[in-house]
Protein backbone atom coordinates (compact mmCIF):
# COMPACT_ATOMS: atom_id res chain seq x y z
CA UNK A 1 0.00 0.00 0.00
CA UNK A 2 1.74 3.50 -1.07
CA UNK A 3 1.62 6.31 1.48
CA UNK A 4 -1.17 8.03 -0.31
CA UNK A 5 -3.32 5.72 0.05
CA UNK A 6 -2.47 4.97 3.62
CA UNK A 7 -3.48 8.61 4.46
CA UNK A 8 -6.53 8.37 2.62
CA UNK A 9 -7.55 4.88 4.46
CA UNK A 10 -6.30 6.98 7.87
CA UNK A 11 -8.97 9.37 7.09
CA UNK A 12 -11.37 7.44 6.35
CA UNK A 13 -11.09 5.79 9.80
CA UNK A 14 -10.82 9.41 11.46
CA UNK A 15 -14.18 10.30 9.99
CA UNK A 16 -15.68 6.92 11.06
CA UNK A 17 -14.27 7.35 14.63
CA UNK A 18 -16.21 10.70 14.89
CA UNK A 19 -19.30 9.88 13.71
CA UNK A 20 -19.65 6.81 15.66
CA UNK A 21 -18.67 8.19 19.12
CA UNK A 22 -21.54 11.53 18.41
CA UNK A 23 -23.95 9.11 17.54
CA UNK A 24 -24.09 6.51 20.11
CA UNK A 25 -24.10 9.83 22.74
CA UNK A 26 -27.65 10.07 24.62
CA UNK A 27 -28.61 12.66 26.84
CA UNK A 28 -31.10 14.46 28.53
CA UNK A 29 -31.91 17.75 26.81
CA UNK A 30 -34.90 20.14 28.62
CA UNK A 31 -36.08 16.81 29.83
CA UNK A 32 -36.22 15.17 26.43
CA UNK A 33 -34.18 11.91 26.14
CA UNK A 34 -31.42 12.47 22.59
CA UNK A 35 -29.82 9.54 20.61
CA UNK A 36 -27.72 11.59 18.33
CA UNK A 37 -28.57 9.16 15.27
CA UNK A 38 -30.16 9.36 11.92
CA UNK A 39 -33.58 9.42 11.66
CA UNK A 40 -37.04 9.94 9.82
CA UNK A 41 -38.76 13.26 10.84
CA UNK A 42 -42.76 11.87 10.53
CA UNK A 43 -45.27 14.84 9.53
CA UNK A 44 -48.73 13.66 11.00
CA UNK A 45 -51.61 13.26 8.28
CA UNK A 46 -48.97 13.02 5.70
CA UNK A 47 -46.86 9.80 4.65
CA UNK A 48 -44.00 12.20 3.91
CA UNK A 49 -41.00 12.39 6.37
CA UNK A 50 -37.64 14.36 6.59
CA UNK A 51 -34.26 12.11 6.35
CA UNK A 52 -32.44 13.73 8.90
CA UNK A 53 -28.36 12.83 9.35
CA UNK A 54 -26.54 13.33 12.61
CA UNK A 55 -23.81 15.59 11.89
CA UNK A 56 -21.11 15.49 14.31
CA UNK A 57 -19.39 18.96 16.14
CA UNK A 58 -16.25 19.69 15.13
CA UNK A 59 -13.59 22.28 13.63
CA UNK A 60 -12.80 23.24 10.18
CA UNK A 61 -10.86 25.46 8.23
CA UNK A 62 -13.53 27.92 6.80
CA UNK A 63 -12.80 29.50 3.04
CA UNK A 64 -10.49 28.62 0.30
CA UNK A 65 -6.81 28.68 0.15
CA UNK A 66 -5.54 31.75 -2.17
CA UNK A 67 -4.01 29.04 -4.83
CA UNK A 68 -7.73 27.54 -5.26
CA UNK A 69 -8.93 27.37 -8.74
CA UNK A 70 -12.11 29.28 -9.23
CA UNK A 71 -12.03 31.05 -5.85
CA UNK A 72 -13.42 34.75 -4.91
CA UNK A 73 -11.85 36.94 -2.44
CA UNK A 74 -14.63 36.97 -0.25
CA UNK A 75 -13.66 33.25 0.47
CA UNK A 76 -10.71 34.24 2.32
CA UNK A 77 -8.34 34.30 4.63
CA UNK A 78 -8.83 31.00 5.95
CA UNK A 79 -9.60 30.56 9.37
CA UNK A 80 -10.93 28.54 12.01
CA UNK A 81 -14.34 28.00 13.30
CA UNK A 82 -16.10 25.70 15.62
CA UNK A 83 -19.12 23.91 14.85
CA UNK A 84 -21.58 21.90 17.82
CA UNK A 85 -23.34 19.08 16.74
CA UNK A 86 -26.31 18.68 14.47
CA UNK A 87 -28.59 16.66 12.29
CA UNK A 88 -29.01 18.19 8.70
CA UNK A 89 -31.65 17.05 6.38
CA UNK A 90 -30.22 14.70 3.66
CA UNK A 91 -31.75 15.95 0.65
CA UNK A 92 -33.78 19.74 -0.27
CA UNK A 93 -36.45 20.82 1.00
CA UNK A 94 -39.09 19.34 -1.71
CA UNK A 95 -42.16 20.87 -3.04
CA UNK A 96 -44.61 17.72 -1.53
CA UNK A 97 -43.16 19.13 1.92
CA UNK A 98 -43.32 22.65 0.74
CA UNK A 99 -47.02 22.42 -0.23
CA UNK A 100 -47.92 21.27 2.88
CA UNK A 101 -46.84 24.30 4.06
CA UNK A 102 -48.74 26.44 1.70
CA UNK A 103 -52.09 24.64 2.28
CA UNK A 104 -52.02 24.16 5.95
CA UNK A 105 -54.46 21.71 5.83
CA UNK A 106 -52.82 19.40 7.82
CA UNK A 107 -52.29 22.16 11.08
CA UNK A 108 -54.97 20.22 13.46
CA UNK A 109 -54.16 16.32 12.42
CA UNK A 110 -52.22 15.80 15.96
CA UNK A 111 -49.14 14.11 16.45
CA UNK A 112 -49.90 12.09 19.37
CA UNK A 113 -46.94 10.52 21.54
CA UNK A 114 -44.73 11.15 18.78
CA UNK A 115 -44.36 14.53 19.21
CA UNK A 116 -41.32 16.16 20.69
CA UNK A 117 -40.99 18.29 23.52
CA UNK A 118 -38.42 20.80 22.17
CA UNK A 119 -40.81 23.24 20.91
CA UNK A 120 -43.98 24.57 22.74
CA UNK A 121 -45.78 27.08 19.80
CA UNK A 122 -49.48 27.17 18.56
CA UNK A 123 -49.21 26.02 14.78
CA UNK A 124 -52.30 28.73 14.32
CA UNK A 125 -49.64 31.72 15.31
CA UNK A 126 -47.44 30.72 12.39
CA UNK A 127 -47.48 32.87 9.28
CA UNK A 128 -48.37 31.63 6.28
CA UNK A 129 -47.15 31.52 2.89
CA UNK A 130 -49.48 33.48 -0.06
CA UNK A 131 -50.50 32.10 -2.84
CA UNK A 132 -47.78 32.85 -5.83
CA UNK A 133 -49.06 35.03 -9.20
CA UNK A 134 -47.64 32.52 -11.44
CA UNK A 135 -46.86 28.75 -10.94
CA UNK A 136 -43.07 28.79 -8.95
CA UNK A 137 -41.81 25.58 -10.28
CA UNK A 138 -41.83 26.92 -13.92
CA UNK A 139 -42.57 23.39 -15.48
CA UNK A 140 -39.75 21.76 -13.85
CA UNK A 141 -40.96 19.53 -11.56
CA UNK A 142 -43.14 19.35 -8.46
CA UNK A 143 -43.29 15.83 -6.83
CA UNK A 144 -39.76 14.82 -5.78
CA UNK A 145 -38.37 18.47 -7.02
CA UNK A 146 -36.77 20.81 -5.25
CA UNK A 147 -38.89 23.88 -3.57
CA UNK A 148 -37.60 26.97 -5.38
CA UNK A 149 -38.19 30.98 -5.01
CA UNK A 150 -39.11 31.54 -1.89
CA UNK A 151 -37.63 34.07 0.34
CA UNK A 152 -35.15 33.37 2.84
CA UNK A 153 -38.30 34.75 5.57
CA UNK A 154 -40.28 32.15 3.57
CA UNK A 155 -37.80 29.09 4.42
CA UNK A 156 -37.15 30.28 7.59
CA UNK A 157 -41.48 30.19 8.19
CA UNK A 158 -41.60 26.64 7.22
CA UNK A 159 -39.07 25.91 9.74
CA UNK A 160 -41.37 27.08 12.23
CA UNK A 161 -44.45 25.81 11.33
CA UNK A 162 -42.33 22.26 10.58
CA UNK A 163 -41.45 23.11 14.43
CA UNK A 164 -44.50 23.85 16.00
CA UNK A 165 -46.00 20.82 13.54
CA UNK A 166 -43.62 17.92 15.05
CA UNK A 167 -42.43 19.33 18.23
CA UNK A 168 -39.01 19.40 16.86
CA UNK A 169 -36.94 22.83 16.76
CA UNK A 170 -35.86 23.22 13.03
CA UNK A 171 -34.19 26.28 11.05
CA UNK A 172 -32.00 27.06 8.66
CA UNK A 173 -28.19 26.42 8.81
CA UNK A 174 -25.85 28.98 9.27
CA UNK A 175 -23.16 29.75 6.73
CA UNK A 176 -20.35 27.77 8.58
CA UNK A 177 -22.78 24.96 9.28
CA UNK A 178 -23.29 24.70 6.00
CA UNK A 179 -19.99 24.70 4.80
CA UNK A 180 -19.22 22.54 7.67
CA UNK A 181 -21.51 19.97 6.25
CA UNK A 182 -20.68 20.07 3.14
CA UNK A 183 -17.04 19.61 3.61
CA UNK A 184 -17.81 16.75 5.89
CA UNK A 185 -14.40 16.07 7.09
CA UNK A 186 -12.59 17.12 4.20
CA UNK A 187 -10.20 20.25 3.25
CA UNK A 188 -10.40 19.73 -0.85
CA UNK A 189 -12.56 21.97 -3.30
CA UNK A 190 -15.28 19.75 -3.68
CA UNK A 191 -16.54 17.11 -0.64
CA UNK A 192 -15.45 14.11 -2.70
CA UNK A 193 -11.41 15.82 -3.59
CA UNK A 194 -10.05 17.72 -6.25
CA UNK A 195 -11.05 16.49 -9.31
CA UNK A 196 -14.06 18.62 -11.06
CA UNK A 197 -13.77 15.44 -13.77
CA UNK A 198 -16.09 13.71 -10.79
CA UNK A 199 -18.55 16.94 -10.47
CA UNK A 200 -21.43 15.42 -12.55
CA UNK A 201 -21.21 12.23 -10.18
CA UNK A 202 -22.70 14.26 -7.18
CA UNK A 203 -23.60 17.57 -8.74
CA UNK A 204 -26.52 18.93 -11.19
CA UNK A 205 -25.01 21.88 -13.05
CA UNK A 206 -24.73 23.97 -16.02
CA UNK A 207 -23.15 20.90 -18.09
CA UNK A 208 -25.61 18.24 -17.25
CA UNK A 209 -28.74 19.73 -15.64
CA UNK A 210 -30.47 20.18 -19.29
CA UNK A 211 -31.51 23.66 -17.99
CA UNK A 212 -33.71 23.07 -15.20
CA UNK A 213 -33.57 21.64 -11.86
CA UNK A 214 -33.48 17.48 -11.20
CA UNK A 215 -35.23 15.19 -8.50
CA UNK A 216 -33.43 15.38 -5.33
CA UNK A 217 -31.10 12.37 -4.49
CA UNK A 218 -30.26 10.77 -7.21
CA UNK A 219 -26.75 11.93 -7.71
CA UNK A 220 -23.81 10.40 -4.85
CA UNK A 221 -24.06 11.73 -0.95
CA UNK A 222 -20.83 13.52 0.42
CA UNK A 223 -18.65 11.97 3.28
CA UNK A 224 -21.71 12.89 5.78
CA UNK A 225 -24.79 10.87 3.92
CA UNK A 226 -26.18 14.29 2.19
CA UNK A 227 -27.05 15.10 -1.48
CA UNK A 228 -26.69 17.47 -3.70
CA UNK A 229 -24.93 19.68 -1.38
CA UNK A 230 -23.53 20.59 -4.79
CA UNK A 231 -25.61 21.88 -7.25
CA UNK A 232 -29.42 21.44 -7.96
CA UNK A 233 -30.44 24.32 -6.43
CA UNK A 234 -28.19 26.90 -4.42
CA UNK A 235 -29.61 26.88 -0.41
CA UNK A 236 -30.43 29.52 2.25
CA UNK A 237 -28.61 30.15 5.29
CA UNK A 238 -29.80 32.17 8.16
CA UNK A 239 -26.32 34.74 7.65
CA UNK A 240 -26.60 38.12 5.80
CA UNK A 241 -23.46 37.90 3.50
CA UNK A 242 -20.28 40.24 4.33
CA UNK A 243 -18.05 40.36 1.62
CA UNK A 244 -14.84 41.18 4.01
CA UNK A 245 -16.46 38.85 6.98
CA UNK A 246 -13.80 36.49 7.03
CA UNK A 247 -10.82 39.39 7.21
CA UNK A 248 -12.19 40.26 10.67
CA UNK A 249 -12.25 36.65 12.07
CA UNK A 250 -8.32 35.97 10.76
CA UNK A 251 -6.02 34.85 13.55
CA UNK A 252 -9.17 33.60 15.77
CA UNK A 253 -11.21 30.55 16.59
CA UNK A 254 -14.77 31.42 16.37
CA UNK A 255 -17.28 29.32 17.77
CA UNK A 256 -21.14 28.74 15.84
CA UNK A 257 -21.02 32.30 14.02
CA UNK A 258 -24.05 33.30 12.89
CA UNK A 259 -24.24 36.60 11.51
CA UNK A 260 -27.77 38.51 11.59
CA UNK A 261 -29.26 40.26 8.67
CA UNK A 262 -30.60 43.68 9.46
CA UNK A 263 -31.82 44.49 6.50
CA UNK A 264 -33.25 42.05 3.67
CA UNK A 265 -30.22 42.24 1.17
CA UNK A 266 -27.84 40.55 0.32
CA UNK A 267 -28.33 37.54 2.59
CA UNK A 268 -26.05 34.19 1.68
CA UNK A 269 -26.99 31.11 -0.34
CA UNK A 270 -24.70 28.56 -0.70
CA UNK A 271 -23.79 25.14 -2.82
CA UNK A 272 -24.49 26.42 -6.47
CA UNK A 273 -27.17 25.45 -8.64
CA UNK A 274 -28.83 23.83 -12.21
CA UNK A 275 -27.42 26.82 -14.00
CA UNK A 276 -24.20 27.35 -12.85
CA UNK A 277 -20.44 26.64 -13.70
CA UNK A 278 -18.23 23.86 -11.96
CA UNK A 279 -16.24 26.85 -9.71
CA UNK A 280 -19.60 27.91 -7.85
CA UNK A 281 -20.02 24.50 -6.51
CA UNK A 282 -17.33 24.57 -4.75
CA UNK A 283 -17.29 23.74 -0.90
CA UNK A 284 -15.87 27.20 -0.52
CA UNK A 285 -18.20 29.59 -2.96
CA UNK A 286 -20.47 31.92 -1.33
CA UNK A 287 -23.49 33.21 -2.89
CA UNK A 288 -25.97 35.90 -2.19
CA UNK A 289 -29.60 37.48 -2.65
CA UNK A 290 -30.30 40.68 -5.30
CA UNK A 291 -33.08 42.88 -5.59
CA UNK A 292 -32.98 41.29 -8.89
CA UNK A 293 -34.38 38.11 -7.62
CA UNK A 294 -37.89 40.21 -7.41
CA UNK A 295 -37.80 41.72 -10.85
CA UNK A 296 -41.40 39.99 -12.36
CA UNK A 297 -42.80 40.42 -8.91
CA UNK A 298 -45.85 42.79 -9.99
CA UNK A 299 -46.93 43.66 -6.52
CA UNK A 300 -46.63 46.94 -4.55
CA UNK A 301 -44.70 46.87 -2.07
CA UNK A 302 -42.99 43.38 -3.21
CA UNK A 303 -43.82 39.57 -2.14
CA UNK A 304 -41.82 38.98 1.16
CA UNK A 305 -42.60 35.53 0.33
CA UNK A 306 -41.51 35.02 -3.34
CA UNK A 307 -38.21 35.62 -5.24
CA UNK A 308 -40.05 35.55 -8.51
CA UNK A 309 -36.69 35.32 -10.41
CA UNK A 310 -34.65 33.08 -8.34
CA UNK A 311 -35.59 29.89 -9.76
CA UNK A 312 -32.67 28.70 -8.85
CA UNK A 313 -32.97 28.89 -4.76
CA UNK A 314 -34.18 26.69 -2.55
CA UNK A 315 -32.95 25.56 1.13
CA UNK A 316 -32.59 22.30 3.50
CA UNK A 317 -33.02 22.15 7.41
CA UNK A 318 -30.81 21.35 10.32
CA UNK A 319 -32.20 20.72 13.86
CA UNK A 320 -29.14 21.59 16.57
CA UNK A 321 -28.41 19.03 19.47
CA UNK A 322 -28.62 21.57 22.08
CA UNK A 323 -32.12 23.19 21.65
CA UNK A 324 -32.37 26.70 22.50
CA UNK A 325 -34.45 28.79 24.34
CA UNK A 326 -38.06 30.00 23.35
CA UNK A 327 -36.71 33.61 23.00
CA UNK A 328 -33.74 32.16 21.11
CA UNK A 329 -35.86 30.03 18.64
CA UNK A 330 -37.44 32.76 17.86
CA UNK A 331 -34.64 35.04 16.32
CA UNK A 332 -33.70 32.09 14.00
CA UNK A 333 -37.55 31.89 12.80
CA UNK A 334 -37.55 35.62 12.26
CA UNK A 335 -40.11 37.20 14.73
CA UNK A 336 -39.95 40.40 12.36
CA UNK A 337 -39.44 40.45 8.17
CA UNK A 338 -36.64 43.11 7.60
CA UNK A 339 -37.10 45.53 4.96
Amino acid sequence: MTKKNMSKKKNRVIHSLIIVSVCVFTVNVQGQKKSFEAYKQKISGTDLTISMKPIPGGRFSMGSPSSEKGRSTDEGPLHEVEIAPFWMAELEITWDLYQLFMSRDIDNIKAGTSKGKEVSLDIDAVSGATTPYVEMSFGMGTDGYPAICMTQYAASKFCEWLSAKTGNFYRLPTEAEWEYACRAGTQTIYSFGDNVGQLGDYAWYSKNSQNKYQKVGQKKPNPWGLHDMHGNVAEWTLDAYDPDLYNERSGNRTQNPFIKPMKTYPRVVRGGSWKDSAEKLRNASRGYSEKRWKVRDPQIPKSKWWHTDAQFVGFRIVRPYDTPSQKEQKIYWKKKHTN
